[in-house]
C-alpha cells in the first residue's frame, strides 16, 4: 500500500468488513478496496462462533491484499460497544509555576487517571471539557499559561476477549493490529464539535446489536450497549409469519409503517415462493421490535435524566435502522424527542451501514498521520 493508505477491520454484529483508502482535500476520502464478508455475530461478551469469524475475516483480509497486490503491514481493528468499557473521570494535575500547556502537559493530565485492569486493555482517552487553574474551561488548552490543569476525561478499554480473539486470527500473518473504539469514531466524526460542546446523544443501532452514547466535547460520558437491531425484528416477523429468515429480511426492507393503503392482505415474492402477509399485523410486529429498542434507550436515558439532555435530539445510525421506512418517527414519537439520521456526506457512500467503516478509517488515518515523525518532532511527542 501507499504510504497514505490505511487499513481498517470493522467488525460489526452480523458482517466484518476490511477497508483500504485515505483521507484527501476538504475531508473527502479516497478508497483502494473493500471487502464485507457474513458471520454469526455475537452476545453477552463472546462470539457464537470464532471459527466462523476467522474464516469470514481472513477471506476479507485476503480480497483486499489481492486488490491492494501486497500484505497489509497494519490494520486498526474496531471494537464494538459490546466488548468496550467507558470510564468518565475527573483528574487534575499542578505545576510548579506558571507554564505554557503544551502536548507534553496534555499526556500527563491523562496519564494520571489510566488505571490497569486484568479484564481490559488500555485503547485510547479523550477530553470532554479543560478547565486551567483560574478556573477557565477551554476546549484545547495548549497554548495557555497556567499553574494548573483539570479535565474530565473518557476512558476506553477494549475487553482481553476480544483482544485475543483477534490476535489469536491474526497469528502468524505478521500484520499489526491496534485497536479503536467503533462508537466513539462514529460519533466524533458524524456529529459535529459544536454540537458535541453542549451534550449530544448518539445511537449505533446494528444487526444484532446497538449502543447508544452520552457525548460532551470529543469524549463519552455514558455508553451503553444492548441485544436489539434489525436481526430481533426479522427474527419476530419470521415467527409471526411462518417465513425463512432471509425472507423475513426482505420483507422488513420492503415495508413502510406509515404508507396509506386499503389493502388488507399483501402477496410477498421470495426466492420464487409467494406469502400472503396481513399488512395490519405486519406493521404491528415492525413496531413491537422498534419499541424493544426504544425501551433499551429509554432506561438510559433516565438514568442520566437532567436538563442537559432532556430536549436534545437523538442521533442515529447504522445499518439496523437502514432501510425501514417510517422507523425514525416510529422511534421518535415512542421516545419523545426528535430523532435525526446521521450519514456520511460522501457521495456514493452515503448510507447509515458506512458510518462505521468510514468514520474508523477518518480515525484511522489521523492516528497514523499523528504517529508519523514529523508530528512527533512538531509537537514535542516522546518516542
Amino acid at each position: 500500500m501507499g504510504r497514505r493508505n490505511v487499513a481498517i477491520l470493522d467488525v460489526r454484529s452480523s458482517e466484518v468488513t476490511v477497508l483500504v483508502g485515505e483521507k484527501g482535500v476538504n475531508n473527502t476520502f479516497l478508497f483502494k478496496t473493500m471487502r464485507t464478508e457474513s458471520y454469526d455475530g455475537y452476545q453477552n461478551g463472546a462470539f457464537y462462533n470464532v471459527e466462523g469469524l476467522k474464516e469470514a475475516t481472513l477471506h476479507a483480509v485476503a480480497a483486499v491484499e489481492q486488490v491492494c497486490g501486497e500484505r497489509l503491514k497494519k490494520l486498526y481493528v474496531g471494537v464494538p460497544g459490546e466488548f468496550t468499557k467507558v470510564v468518565p473521570r475527573e483528574q487534575e494535575i499542578g505545576f510548579s509555576k506558571r507554564r505554557k500547556i503544551g502536548q507534553k502537559e496534555l499526556n500527563m493530565l491523562f496519564e494520571s487517571g489510566r488505571e490497569e485492569d486484568k479484564d481490559y486493555r488500555f485503547m485510547r482517552a479523550s477530553s470532554m471539557i479543560y478547565v486551567t487553574a483560574d478556573n477557565r474551561r477551554v476546549i484545547d488548552p495548549i497554548g495557555i499559561s497556567s499553574t494548573g490543569l483539570s479535565g474530565v476525561l473518557s476512558y476506553f478499554y477494549c475487553a482481553n476477549y476480544f483482544v485475543n480473539t483477534m490476535e489469536e486470527i491474526f497469528a502468524g500473518l505478521k500484520i499489526s493490529l491496534e485497536y479503536l473504539p467503533t462508537q466513539l469514531a462514529m460519533a466524533t466524526y458524524l456529529i459535529p464539535p459544536e454540537t458535541r460542546d453542549e451534550y449530544a446523544l448518539f445511537l449505533d443501532v446494528g444487526f444484532l446489536s446497538s449502543s447508544i452514547l452520552v457525548l460532551l466535547g470529543g469524549g463519552v460520558l455514558l455508553q451503553k450497549t444492548f441485544w436489539a437491531g434489525r436481526g430481533q425484528i426479522a427474527f419476530r416477523l419470521m415467527q409471526r409469519f411462518s417465513l425463512p429468515y432471509e425472507a423475513a429480511l426482505a420483507l422488513l426492507a420492503s415495508s413502510n409503517l406509515y404508507v396509506k393503503s386499503d389493502v388488507k392482505m399483501r402477496e410477498f415474492m421470495h426466492a420464487g415462493i409467494s406469502y400472503d402477509i396481513d399488512m395490519e399485523a405486519l406493521t404491528e410486529e415492525i413496531k413491537a421490535g422498534l419499541d424493544d429498542l426504544c425501551e433499551a434507550v429509554g432506561e438510559v436515558l433516565e438514568d442520566c435524566a437532567g436538563k442537559e439532555i432532556e430536549n436534545k435530539p437523538l442521533y442515529f445510525s447504522g445499518e439496523g435502522m437502514d432501510g425501514i421506512r417510517g422507523g425514525a418517527e416510529h422511534v421518535s414519537k415512542r421516545l419523545s424527542r426528535v430523532c435525526e439520521q446521521l450519514v456520511p456526506e460522501l457521495a456514493y457512500y452515503n448510507k447509515p451501514a458506512m458510518s462505521s467503516r468510514i468514520a474508523l478509517l477518518d480515525t484511522a488515518y489521523e492516528d497514523n498521520r499523528k504517529g508519523g515523525v514529523l508530528y512527533r518532532l512538531l509537537n514535542g511527542i516522546g518516542g
